[in-house]
């Protein structure tokens, strides 16, 4: 395999969709709230993403299996809502890596006409918080995060993929944010992820009236 590619398993029905991304990162924020969400939407996985530009090594899972790092892009029909869901980021010293990858996975949601990304991470802090951050391709967008209870991230860095993919969709015209949760363990933050996953839940409308694309 010399270069990303994308494997299509089913072509979902969807109209615009809105994306939902996650990453490995801070606390395992990104990750665990994303699972959870696909767990709720019941969200089916309709595509896988394998590249040369993450890490050279292979995961085996508990009963001995090994498969390449990969990608999951994951469909809620219903609900219009695409969930990708990445293993790994590239090595943290490849930093064209970093943008080829983003180029790669912004291809593929203009391909299915995604209206609006949202990522999740987490943001270290030293005593646990249930506060959520944002921060926006727009104050459009920022604003109705406010207005469902975040705060706005100012005067920081979102480091890896997860703030990337939003710097590089503006530049496409694709409107984004990324939701921060304070994190106090880096490894595993349970708490925060739970809390992300709860702010997702609200402002993609789920169980709630208002949403903020449309």
């Amino acid at each position: 395999m010399d270069k990303t590619y994308v494997k299509v398993i089913f072509q979902p029905d969807l109209k615009n969709p809105v994306v939902v991304a996650s990453f490995p990162g801070v606390g395992g924020v990104g990750v665990t709230a994303t699972r959870l969400l696909v767990d709720f939407l019941d969200a089916k996985l309709f595509a896988e993403l394998y590249s040369p530009l993450l890490p050279d090594y292979t995961p085996v899972n508990p009963d001995g299996l090994c498969s390449l790092l990969k990608y999951d892009f994951y469909a809620s029909i219903e609900r219009n809502i695409v969930v990708l869901i990445g293993e790994e980021q590239p090595p943290p010293d490849d930093i064209p890596a970093y943008y080829d990858l983003c180029g790669e996975i912004l291809d593929f949601m203009e391909n299915i006409n995604c209206a609006i990304i949202f990522t999740v991470d987490g943001i270290p802090t030293l005593y646990p918080q249930r506060t959520v951050y944002v921060a926006g391709t727009s104050k459009r967008i920022i604003l109705e995060c406010v207005d469902m209870g975040a705060k706005v991230y100012a005067d920081g860095r979102i480091i890896g993929l997860p703030g990337l993919l939003l710097g590089l969709a503006k530049l496409r015209g694709i409107e984004g944010a990324c939701i921060l949760t304070p994190v106090t363990d880096l490894i595993s933050d349970k708490a925060a992820a739970f809390n992300a996953y709860n702010f997702l839940r609200k402002i993609l409308g789920l169980g709630l009236e208002k949403t903020i694309w449309g």
